[in-house]
């Protein structure tokens, strides 16, 4: 017997007595683009199938930014590696690392988001921190400064999640009260704020308090409530936000009229969602297949991928037109472009239909970069 867990595997054994006992397992595993380090293998080798970064098996969170990636392990100390032109691997330079590299000694972080060449993390008292590029003030620190170490924004201790795009030079999060603030780059409306002016400190979007999940793409935004409503703003030159049409809207739009979306990812013009359901489905660009549909026809409106329901989570990124994604089961597959091996299927063939990565069954979480692939497994 087993179990899955949000965050890894429970592969249970016996001791002496003949009790169960409980194995946690989180490897690491990366493929696809490394130009900058950024599959943490040590070297700047592409690779088109897995390859485990190092023998490490206590990572519990990853995101993807434009060529790095942060991470945190299980007990709570922050990593990161890859890019590092603007500080944003938070180790008070600016050199690239092409391994796993500690950030200080604290083992009090809890959540952490890569962004084009900015990070942000929650710490266990609920503290936002951030560093890296800020040319539009996305470190939401008051000016427009690059910080090559994490710096605390305000004082509030009640954040609860954070999220940004690997392309866009903006920033959001969540209260655990459900208030949604952004700040950074706003020519397109993308902070859902009703204007275009940019913000370099935290602004709240609108004054309701059921916001759960938001998710940035290349100048726009989609976001979820605690209702399971699905909200879309920004630009929508390929219909991205899934509202029908192709205009720019600057402060959310209810997509449809379901209440039933649970897990949300965008790229540079693409959306992805599932539902409570496990259905699967995409909006928007598709130029290279990445809707997952079979075919290559962008949709102004949410479409569902195929018929299965044992969808869990979809991950996309910057100007990646390709989606990664994670079945209940615990298998991976990919889909869209395939230049640099990001879908991991041993191959540079783009596929504008899902295709499982190998035959593992214990992948749970995995983020897109620009190009490449990080996943726990």
């Amino acid at each position: 017997m087993s179990f899955r867990y949000a965050a890894g595997i429970n592969k249970p054994g016996f001791n002496p007595l003949g009790t169960q006992t409980t194995t946690y397992l989180y490897n690491l595993f990366s493929w696809g683009n490394n130009a900058s380090g950024q599959l943490g293998l040590n070297n700047n080798t592409y690779y088109s199938s897995p390859k485990q970064v190092g023998s490490l098996t206590t990572w519990s969170a990853i995101s993807g930014g434009n060529q790095y990636v942060v991470a945190i392990q299980t007990n709570g100390t922050l990593w990161s590696w890859g890019e590092n032109g603007n500080g944003q691997l938070g180790f008070g330079n600016t050199t690239a690392y092409s391994s796993p590299k500690q950030v200080g000694s604290l083992t009090t972080w809890s959540k952490a988001s890569a962004n084009f060449r900015s990070s942000l993390a929650i710490k266990t008292d609920g503290t936002l921190w951030s560093w890296g590029w800020n040319n539009l003030g996305q470190l939401g620190l008051g000016d427009r400064t690059d910080r090559s170490s994490p710096i605390q924004i305000g004082a509030l201790t009640t954040w609860a999640t954070v999220s940004n795009s690997p392309y866009s030079k903006l920033n959001f999060a969540i209260t655990t009260s459900g208030a949604l603030w952004g700040w950074g780059q706003n020519a397109n409306g993308q902070l859902g704020l009703g204007n275009t002016t940019s913000y370099s400190s935290p602004k709240q979007v609108g004054a309701l308090t059921n916001w759960l999940k938001v998710a940035g793409g290349a100048y726009f935004t989609l976001a979820v409530k605690t209702d399971g409503t699905l909200w879309s703003w920004g630009n929508s030159a390929y219909g991205q936000l899934g509202l029908g049409n192709t205009t720019e809207y600057n402060s959310p739009k209810q997509v449809g009229a379901l209440t039933s979306w649970l897990n949300i990812s965008a790229n540079y013009g693409s959306s992805f969602a599932v539902k409570t359901d496990g259905t699967i489905w995409a909006w928007g660009r598709n130029t290279s297949g990445q809707l997952g549909l079979g075919n290559t026809t962008d949709r102004n409106s949410p479409v569902q991928i195929g018929a299965l329901a044992n969808w869990l989570t979809v991950s996309t990124s910057g100007t990646t037109q390709g989606a990664m994604a994670i079945k209940t089961d615990g298998t991976l597959w990919g889909w869209g472009a395939n230049g640099d091996g990001q879908l991991g299927n041993g191959n540079i063939t783009t596929t504008s239909s899902p295709i499982q990565v190998g035959a593992s069954t214990t992948w749970s979480k995995v983020t897109s970069l620009n190009g490449a692939t990080v996943a726990i497994g």
